[in-house]
Order: C-alpha cells, then structure tokens, then sequence
C-alpha cells in the first residue's frame, strides 16, 4: 500500500511522526493509500521552510513571479485528465464532474497570471507643492490554506496561485480524505519552475489545523469548511494576529415561480442537488416551490431523479458517484429517516442503495423529500449529500423571508420568466452569490467567491479581487524632493495640503 507524504521545501518526507491515516476509494470501500498525519514540528518544518522561500520570493519581479505562473497553467492544463482520476478515485465524484472541477480552478490560475495588472498601484502628483503621494501593495508574508475533500483541486486553486503571484509564500492543509491531488500540484509547481519553499503541502488532522493556527510564522489563513470549524479557525487565528478568510457551510435554497420553465428547472434542480453526490458547499439543498408550482414541479423533479445513473467514478456511464465514506453514507441515510419520522414525504429515497460489482461501496441515491418545514432536521442541517428538500410557500416575499431566516447565506437562486420578481428577489436576499435562472451560481475567477452570515468569518472573499486584497498589504508613500535652496520651513502644527 502507498504512503503519501508531506511536500516539504522541494522534497518529499515522512515527518517526525508515524502517524497514519487511511484512505479509500468510496466507490470500492477499500483501502487503497495510508497518508502520513503531520506534527506540529512538521508544520514548523514547512512554515520555517517557507519563511526561508519568501526572502527571495516576495522580491521576485513581475515578469518571473508571472512567467512561472503561465507555465504552471499550462502543465496543469495538459494533465486535466490525470488529476481528475485522482480525484475521482479518493473523492468519488465521475470524472467529468472532477474534470470540471479542475477547469474551474484554471480559470484562477489564469487569473493570476496577470498579477502586473492587479497589482498596480496609484499616484498623485503634486498632492502639496513639491509633494506626491503614490501607494502599492506587497505581500504579506507565509500563508496557509486549510481545504475540504469536496474539492481536492479546485479550493486550494482558489488560494495559492493568487497568493503566490502576490509574492508570498504558502503551506497547504488538504484533506486527508483525498490528498494525493495537491502531491500532484506540488509537482507540477516544481516542474513550472517554482522555488523550493514558496508551496508547501502538509497533511493531517486537528494537530495540522492547531499547529498552523497558533504558529507565529503564518501570516494569513485561509480555509473552506464546515461552519462550525469555519468559525473556530476564525476565532483562534485572529487570536494570533493572522488575517483570516473562513468560509463555512451552507444551505442554498432555489425558488421555482409558477411563471417558470418548470421542465427545465426541474432538470437544474436535479443536477445542482445531485451532481458530486450533492457534497458541494453550492449544491441546491432546498427547493422553494411557489404558489401552484409545487406539485407539477414535483412531477418533474421525481422523474428525473430516478433517472440518475449512479455508480462509480471512473464508469463513463455513471452521472453521480458515491459519497466520500462510510461515515458520510450513514449520516444522510440518517439524515432522510428523520425527515419522514417527521412527517415529510420521502418521494424518492436513496437509502439502502446497492451498485452491482460495488457492494461496499459508500453509495446513496438521488432523494427527494416534499412537505418540508424549516424546523425538520433536514432543513435544518448542512446534509451534504444527493438530498434535495422541498418547502411550499405561498409568494416570492414568502420565500425571500425563508431564506433571509436561514443561518446561512452562502448560494441561492431564482427560477421565473419575470425581471421585476428576479430583481425583488436579487435586492431583497441577504445571500452572497445569486443566480436568476442558473442554479449554481459560483462567480468566474475575476470575481470573488464568498457568502454572508454564517457561511462566512472574515471581511474577505476568496480569489478574484478580494483575493489579491487579502494576500497583499498597502504601503503609501508621500516624498518631496526640495532643492536645497528652496527647503521650506519645518513646522510643528499638523500637515496639511497647500
């Protein structure tokens, strides 16, 4: 069995300790990989080695930092297929999904690849008499990304390409679920020509999380989660002094107008809540069907859900893959029993699921459940897997207050052929990123990714512009240059313009 180790100043290593956790193929069940769990003395390793890295980095010019950028893009973009095989054999999702996937988090590369541009500065000439004032931006320093196993490839693109073009230096925390995808990367970087110690990757558990946490040597965090550890990552790193980019969890919501298309937004629902086995943080979770919609609409959506081709990953024929463990499996199957022990109605059920030749596979159906309240479990709960929920609501302010009471805010979207309810809608939710007629909403890379309330801790969304903001610092610089001759007097009172 393989192990996979840490990614270290350039090189691979093992580490100080002889932890191990396992790693499986869900759609097997069986273990195929051990993956070495750092100490915090090899997350001092890998901060100390990018500390080291950044001296020289961060003084990088534009032209190199951007030249090792396009090459990196352009490995990574000719080992696509590569990297969603990994992806789908630790994650499970099928490999279309995984190549998406990856084509998603390109779009950030390629983003950063013209850092000159974003980081250009500003200049006054002239402020005072014989005074200008100009500002620019540099980096910060080592950053972290602490990512989840829904995205092995496409989060932490969201992080360490824009960080890295900045000029700082970055230790990676993947997910020890699936992490052979940012080994892979880190080869990729070294090949593009990267320094040793501007990207790192170290993998573990809480002790990893903890250690980068606390570590005086990081500068800045980022991380994509639950909510509750969203938060805790918000709470202990800010205690540190570190800037902090927490995203946590969501539950977004699509309301389907009678005035809709209601055969094509029953084919979006169907595939926003059960494309990557419903385990993306932008999967629609919750249907909002309004006024008459509802049972036509329910028609629609139960045809199509049993239609799902569920199976493994590599199958072409498969549409939707398993969930990532057995653990996983056991919660949304638990999940759906209580959503019928009160009282909603399991039109589809995905429970007890069972793939030929992939008995032990970690394996849930397509499941949809009407007649759903905001205080039933399934509501309630991040679930996280292929379970679209259903809630009736009378009219478009109806549904609007159901989102706008929901703890999260993360993704929501619209289904209507009117621009006045779309635009009502759009101005009235307190959600982060909305879609009218799109169900997964996630911004192109030169926008920014990020929610509001609970699916959110830190004033900053990930890549786009907020991006580059977050991983650089502002210096502002006002000079006078006076000829010896002419030197105006010092003055003691506050200076002002004249």
């Amino acid at each position: 069995m393989s192990t996979i180790e840490h990614w270290i100043g350039g090189s691979f290593t093992s580490g100080s300790e002889n932890r191990r956790g396992a790693v499986f193929n869900p759609a097997t069940g069986e273990q195929q990989h051990e993956v070495v769990l750092a100490s915090a003395e090899d997350v001092d390793a890998a901060v100390t080695a990018a500390q080291a890295a950044f001296v020289e980095w961060s003084q990088a010019s534009l032209s190199k930092r951007t030249k090792i950028l396009f090459n990196f893009r352009e490995l990574v973009n000719s080992r696509v297929s590569d990297l969603a095989e990994i992806i789908s054999d630790e994650h499970g999702k099928v490999l279309s999904d995984a190549a998406g996937e990856v084509q998603r988090g390109l779009e950030v590369i390629e983003f950063a690849c013209g850092i000159p541009t974003l980081l250009q500065g500003s200049y006054s000439d002239q402020a005072s008499t014989g005074v200008d004032v100009f500002s620019f931006r540099e980096p910060v320093g080592v950053c972290a990304g602490i990512t989840p196993f829904n995205f092995p490839a496409m989060v932490p693109m969201w992080m360490y390409p824009v960080a890295i073009a900045c000029g700082n230096t970055f230790v990676l925390k993947p997910s020890e679920r699936d992490p052979s995808a940012s080994n892979f990367i880190a080869r990729l970087w070294a090949e593009a020509g990267l320094p040793d110690g501007v990207f790192n990757v170290v993998h573990g558990d809480k002790v990893a999380v903890d250690a980068i946490l606390q570590h005086p040597g990081v500068a800045a965090v980022s991380f994509v989660g639950s909510t509750p550890i969203a938060r805790y990552i918000h709470q202990q790193a800010s205690a540190t002094g570190k800037r902090v980019q927490a995203l946590g969890g969501a539950k977004n919501h699509a309301i389907v107008l009678p005035d809709a298309d209601l055969d094509y937004a029953a084919g979006h629902l169907t595939a926003a809540a059960f494309g990557s086995a419903g385990e993306r943080c932008m999967a629609i979770s919750a249907a909002v069907a309004v006024g008459g919609a509802g049972d036509a609409l329910m028609d629609l959506v139960v045809r199509k859900a049993l239609s799902v081709s569920v199976g493994p990953g590599r199958d072409p024929a498969s549409e939707m893959g398993p969930v990532v463990t057995a653990a996983a499996k056991e919660r949304i199957e638990s999940l759906i029993g209580a959503g019928e022990a009160q009282g909603a109605k399991v039109l589809v059920d995905g429970r007890g699921l069972t793939v030929p030749g992939h008995e032990n596979g970690f394996f849930v159906g397509p499941t949809v459940i009407d007649q759903v309240t905001p205080s039933m479990d399934v509501y309630t709960e991040e679930i996280f897997g292929p379970v679209l929920s259903t809630v009736r609501v009378d009219d478009v302010d109806s549904a609007i207050d159901l989102i706008n009471s929901n703890p999260y805010g993360n993704g929501t979207a619209i289904f209507t052929s009117s621009g006045e309810a779309a635009r009502r809608f759009q101005r009235g939710v307190k959600v982060g990123m909305i879609g009218i007629n799109v169900p997964i909403p996630v911004p192109m890379a030169y926008y920014s990714f990020g929610g509001w309330k609970d699916s959110l801790f830190g004033d900053k969304h990930v890549h786009g512009p907020e991006g580059v903001s977050f991983y650089t610092r502002a210096k502002v610089v006002t000079s006078r240059w006076p000829h010896i001759s002419h030197a105006s007097e010092a003055s003691f009172h506050f200076p002002t313009a004249s």
